[in-house]
């Protein structure tokens, strides 16, 4: 199970309202980790580590001029796998760059934006490689926990809501697709780990709902296909029915609860 760390000066902040977070705590603090920070291009470095037969925590150490994706996959191609990798949203190279995101914070917009693509792009594309048994996004204090389990869910490695896949319509879509998405979601948001496919039509969607555990998916002009997996299970809905029957699906497979009245684990963090 792929971990989230924080920094102390983050857990900090939040630790008055640990106790509910429910699934989206931070889980590990780096300075209690005893986390080996080296250069990946150091074979020496590389080579101690190896020689242990203790796992390590190891990630790749800042002030060196490597790009985050390429500095970590050279480590994870070097390292033992028996020593577990923290992936960092960032390498800080320097006082040069500090002093530029020390500007940016004066827009807490363009920073939070700027973290966010950042983040996701590196940590992200080394997750979808299978590198990365740890997360460290060191920016945006209020916000590092929603983006970091945001990240994971995205990349697949952990759940921890409801996930949607929907396609992104076309000539042959037969409902609108933005404004029944959004039925869905307001419907099925508090399931969590349940994934849901939301398919303009009978043509594409089927095949592009991938692991999806719940289909519905456009078989006719104001009709639905009702799915579980791949398989049609209830078909021609009359589309003002078609949510409430998704629901009554997802009850009769075991994966429906009733939604609890408060604010969401996410909201309380952010």
């Amino acid at each position: 199970m792929i971990r989230v760390i924080v920094r102390q000066s983050n857990f900090d902040k939040i630790a008055h309202k640990i106790d509910k977070m429910g699934d989206y705590k931070p889980e590990i603090i780096y300075e209690d980790a005893q986390i080996e920070e080296v250069d990946p291009g150091d074979e020496g470095a590389i080579a101690r580590l190896n020689e242990s037969s203790i796992p390590r925590f190891a990630t790749v150490r800042d002030d060196l001029d490597l790009a985050v994706i390429p500095a970590f996959r050279l480590l994870a191609a070097r390292l033992h796998s028996r020593h577990p990798i923290l992936l960092k949203d960032r390498l800080e190279v320097g006082t040069s760059r500090r002093d530029v995101r020390s500007a940016q914070r004066a827009d807490p917009t363009t920073d939070f934006l700027d973290t966010l693509l950042v983040a996701s792009t590196n940590i992200g594309s080394l997750l979808c490689d299978g590198i990365g048994d740890a997360i460290l996004v060191q920016e945006a204090p209020g916000q590092v926990l929603r983006l970091s389990y945001n990240i994971l869910q995205a990349a697949g490695s952990r759940i921890f809501k409801t996930d949607y896949v929907a396609c992104p319509s076309c000539g042959r879509t037969l409902f609108n697709l933005q404004t029944t998405t959004a039925k869905i979601k307001a419907a099925t948001s508090h399931l969590k780990g349940v994934k849901i496919a939301i398919m303009g039509c009978i043509v594409n969607g089927p095949g592009e709902m991938a692991d999806a555990d719940f289909g519905y998916v456009g078989g006719a002009p104001g009709k639905v296909n009702l799915y579980v997996g791949k398989t049609a299970v209830k078909f021609n809905i009359p589309e003002l029915e078609a949510v409430d029957r998704l629901k009554d699906l997802i009850r009769e497979h075991g994966k429906w609860v009733d939604a609890v009245p408060q604010a969401t684990a996410l909201e309380t963090i952010s």
